[in-house]
């Protein structure tokens, strides 16, 4: 897999995750939110963490910075 997110989208993937999780632990959302939420906080977090997110293929988007190619001096 190729990374398609860039630092800041992962920083926010982690962020949202973590305040999902806090949410839950904290028992602010409970009941069928909580478990929607956990799950799309999990996914979040495991795509923050890989810097890979399945969608982003699908609709030709990419938030990681391309890597510019180095000069060769002749």
């Amino acid at each position: 897999m190729k990374r398609n997110e860039g630092a800041v989208d992962r920083v926010i993937r982690i962020l949202i995750a973590a305040a999902i999780a806090l949410l839950i632990v904290f028992e602010v959302l409970t009941g069928t939110w909580a478990i929607v939420l956990g799950i799309v906080g999990g996914i979040s977090l495991i795509t923050g963490i890989v810097g890979f997110c399945g969608l982003y293929p699908l609709l030709g988007i990419s938030t990681c910075m391309a890597k510019k190619p180095k000069e060769t001096a002749e």
